[in-house]
């Protein structure tokens, strides 16, 4: 069979055509793959961003039951504690559920209190967070003689965060302790 030129340049014809349909066929999956890949990305940083508000969140929670929880050890630290004058008082600190434990010349004071997170809020939209307070004294030394007696004033800030997981509510719990020395502040006893 001898081809024409005709049939010769359909077949030319048809070939190119072919070899374009491939190009494009490629171009294609290219500009899918690339597609997808820009998606991800977008996915990934808008997570980011997701995930980074949640954690500048909680942060602003927990400082804010830090400050709390350090509003209550200030007004114990507050507090009057004269040993020589016989004043105590710590145990006039505002409570619910106040409980005094005597065991000899010692205390074990607990109580909590409640309040909203000193964070923006507006309407309904409060955190209340609860202090649970313990105050307890002892003798540094572990016998009453020599008299080296102090307080140990512990607050528990219990605050609520929703936002993690399946957005379920989690309980955390900021922790302040410290430890305080007698004033003496009756001059016949110090010497004046």
């Amino acid at each position: 069979m001898i081809l024409t030129p005709e049939k010769k340049t359909d077949r030319c014809l048809t070939f190119r055509t072919k070899r374009g349909e491939a190009g494009f066929v490629m171009t294609l999956w290219e500009v899918l793959i690339a597609v997808v890949i820009v998606a991800v990305v977008f996915g990934l940083i808008f997570d980011g961003y997701v995930t980074s508000s949640k954690v500048a969140q909680w942060t602003g929670f927990s400082l804010a039951a830090q400050s709390m929880a350090g509003q209550a050890v200030e007004q114990a630290r507050a507090a009057v504690w004269d040993i020589a004058l016989q004043k105590t008082e710590v145990t006039n600190m505002t409570l619910l559920n106040k409980q005094i434990t005597l065991n000899g010349a010692n205390f074990t004071m607990t109580g909590y209190t409640t309040n909203i997170l000193d964070i923006p809020w507006k309407g309904t939209n409060y955190v209340l967070a609860t202090n649970y307070v313990t105050v307890q004294s002892f003798f540094q030394n572990g016998v009453s003689n020599p008299w080296v007696q102090m307080q140990s004033v512990t607050v528990q800030t219990v605050w609520p965060f929703i936002g993690w997981g399946k957005y379920t509510l989690q309980y955390y719990t900021n922790t302040v302790c410290t430890f305080i020395a007698p004033d003496n502040r009756d001059p016949q006893t110090l010497g004046d």
